[in-house]
């Protein structure tokens, strides 16, 4: 069934006043909207369509959710039956939002198309395959699927239904588990998929931004050919690599788009099963799972071996998973470049030179420690989990530490490889302030804030500094060489992570724009 032609996504508005709607309507379409859902149910008061007419730029669609499917007016159902009518006869929307048990008792009227709909705010049902079936026999023109996802293999079903639809379909699990089954619906034709205009509003649970799809999503181009790679962790909210990572595409116009998959701890061997039905062509892989990540890979780079940690996943054609570890280069290439920049006579110490200080115990610690022991430097590990430390030195013959007693170590090189004084616990750090010595090299893996508060004083206090985003930008640049066989251009990402870093972000809004028109 042919579609009118509409934009790739549909943008929410949802106020209490009418007043509110009127202003986001203007503001939407100024900033790129071309096609919008009415939430109607938001609306304090009766709905009056005479008001909003006036403000009507593109093709708009009509929604008025019931309360226990995310909706936010108490009306009885006949009441809210009736203003869903009035919006279909007003002359006023393109489309409706009909839900499938009220779809056979709300008539076709005019040119007025039709989204069957069924929304589960709880869980993905045993029986949602038999809905969907009963919904392709009802008359409409798309039809939504949109359940909760409590954990990974409840996005199997999603998926499928998804690539199998038979009809226009969007199907898409809400949560931040299910976060990347609503962009990968366009990949398997999904007419639109949906983005909130006014993030604070809370209208559903992992509904995007229409911001993040101008600063790191770019939706407009995601086709059937579209490559997907990814981020495997728990958080993943927080990281930077979708915006590192899918500029970069734009920038070398690859067909890909790089999405944040959050994986509890444990579940990474069903996550990758459950995420083969897109599939996944690789994963950058981050906190709790870079030893799982090394441990189920059926081939590895000998460092992985040798560490027992992978911050990279690349999918081979059998489906089995290639293993590597950017990490480890990466840290090692940013302390030889800083140390040919800050004595560029030639007489950079050499790290066998060197006494340097690792704080933690987990992955990137592991990493670094590796890479620095086969550089021949003389290390030294303090981290909180004692016994988790003493792994790591036991495997690079080095001294370990207690935590308590890490200010008492004499160090060239301090490394932090903890996440103390990452966003948004700014105030934080693992090394007080009266321990550091003016002159020494304090490098901090922390990339957000760019500044923590371990580099800040360091640089009070004289310390040569090394921050977090040139590790990230060098560790993501051979990921991004082993996903795609291209070689990125250092330099470029750096200034990616400068703009997304910014509070000023409209530079790297419009450099995206520019990136994905021409």
């Amino acid at each position: 069934m042919a579609l009118p032609d509409v934009d790739r996504v549909a943008v929410v508005i949802g106020r209490t006043r009418h007043k509110m709607v009127v202003v986001e309507l203007e503001e939407a379409v100024r900033r790129g909207a071309q096609f919008i859902e009415l939430r109607l149910d938001f609306l304090s008061k009766a709905v009056d369509f005479t008001r909003l007419s006036p403000h009507k730029r593109c093709p708009w669609l009509a929604t008025f959710r019931r309360v226990d499917e995310g909706g936010r007016h108490p009306c009885k159902e006949d009441e809210r039956i009736a203003v869903l009518r009035q919006a279909i006869v007003s002359g006023h929307f393109e489309w409706v939002d009909l839900e499938t048990d009220i779809a056979d008792g709300v008539r076709r009227f005019g040119k007025v198309k039709r989204v069957i709909s069924y929304h589960n705010m709880k869980e993905t049902p045993e029986d949602l395959d038999s809905i969907y079936e009963r919904m392709l026999r009802q008359d409409g023109d798309v039809y939504k699927l949109a359940v909760m996802a409590n954990s990974v293999a409840d996005l199997e079903k999603i998926l499928r239904i998804q690539r199998t639809a038979p009809k226009p379909t969007i199907a898409f699990a809400m949560g931040d588990l299910g976060l990347p089954t609503r962009y990968t619906a366009l990949k398997y034709g999904a007419p639109w998929i949906y983005a909130a205009f006014n993030r604070e509003r809370g209208i559903a649970p992992g509904l995007p931004a229409l911001d993040d799809f101008k600063t790191t999503y770019p939706v407009r181009s995601i086709n059937s050919q579209t490559e997907v790679f990814g981020l495997l962790g728990d958080p993943v909210g927080h990281s930077f690599s979708p915006i590192l990572h899918n500029h970069m595409y734009l920038r070398t116009k690859t067909n890909a788009i790089y999405l944040p998959f959050r994986v509890p701890r444990g579940m990474l061997s069903d996550a990758l099963k459950v995420f083969e039905a897109i599939p996944v062509s690789g994963y950058s892989v981050t906190i709790p799972h870079k030893e799982d990540a090394a441990a189920l890979a059926t081939e590895k780079e000998s460092f992985v071996k040798l560490s027992g940690s992978a911050n990279t996943l690349v999918r081979r054609p059998n489906g089995e998973f290639f293993a590597a570890n950017s990490d480890n280069s990466a840290a090692v290439d940013s302390l030889k470049a800083h140390l040919t920049e800050w004595y560029p006579d030639g007489d950079a110490p050499q790290l066998n030179q060197l006494a340097i200080l690792i704080l933690g115990s987990g992955g990137v610690a592991r990493a670094i420690a590796h890479a620095l022991h086969k550089e021949g430097a003389n290390l030294t590990i303090s981290a909180r989990n004692i016994d988790k430390g003493a792994a790591i030195a036991d495997e690079v013959h080095c001294k370990v530490i207690d935590w308590q007693g890490r200010h008492n170590v004499h160090h060239d090189v301090v490394v932090n490889c903890t996440p103390v004084g990452m966003h948004p616990n700014v105030n934080e750090t693992p090394f007080h302030r009266s321990a550091i010595v003016p002159g020494r090299i304090v490098f901090d893996t922390i990339y957000n804030p760019e500044t923590t508060l371990l580099i800040r004083e360091a640089k009070e206090t004289g310390c040569k500094v090394i921050t977090g985003v040139d590790m990230f930008v060098r560790q993501a640049a051979r990921q991004i060489e082993l996903f795609t066989g291209a070689t990125p251009k250092l330099e470029t990402m750096r200034e990616i992570m400068r703009k997304a870093l910014s509070p000023i972000s409209r530079a790297l809004e419009e450099e995206a724009e520019k990136s994905a028109s021409s």
